[in-house]
């Protein structure tokens, strides 16, 4: 049973010094940014730094464990996936549907994804903040058109 043991040890360490060696997860690279939203105040881009830019922009700051297999995987999707679907940093404006999306996205708290506020402490927000981030976001981004929480949807 010991050896047997000491086998199946042997082979995840195995597999999981091989897994290092795949090149996915590794391109760590910020593209340059092109432009940002015209941000309505300090406060709103704060807010959007801390809670988002680490997926939503070219200003991703990578953690230690984002060159680690199988997390590095996980990590360069989410950011991949959170740039193609919003980018702070190659804003061109989306309109206000977009501008529509994100605050409801912040303010029905979907987004930052519970897996990234496990080890990002920071970008938890209060529900003062959320709703700070979201009607600076519309301010922001949507043409300056605030309330769409009572449109009737």
């Amino acid at each position: 049973m010991k050896k047997v043991l000491l086998g199946v040890l042997a082979l995840f360490a195995g597999g999981f010094l091989l897994i290092q060696l795949l090149p996915y997860g590794r391109n760590h690279t910020n593209p340059p940014v092109v432009q940002e939203p015209t941000w309505d105040s300090p406060q709103t881009r704060a807010l959007a730094q801390r809670a988002c830019y680490d997926c939503h922009s070219n200003e991703t700051v990578w953690p230690w464990y984002s060159n680690i297999a199988p997390v590095s995987w996980l990590v360069q999707r989410d950011v991949e996936e959170g740039r193609k679907k919003l980018n702070f940093s190659t804003w061109g404006y989306g309109g206000e549907e977009e501008a529509k999306e994100v605050m409801e996205v912040i303010q029905k708290g979907e987004m930052p994804l519970p897996i990234y506020l496990l080890t990002h402490a920071k970008a938890r927000l209060s529900a003062a903040e959320k709703e700070a981030l979201a009607q600076g976001l519309m301010v922001s981004v949507g043409n300056g058109r605030v309330g769409f929480e009572d449109d009737d949807d």
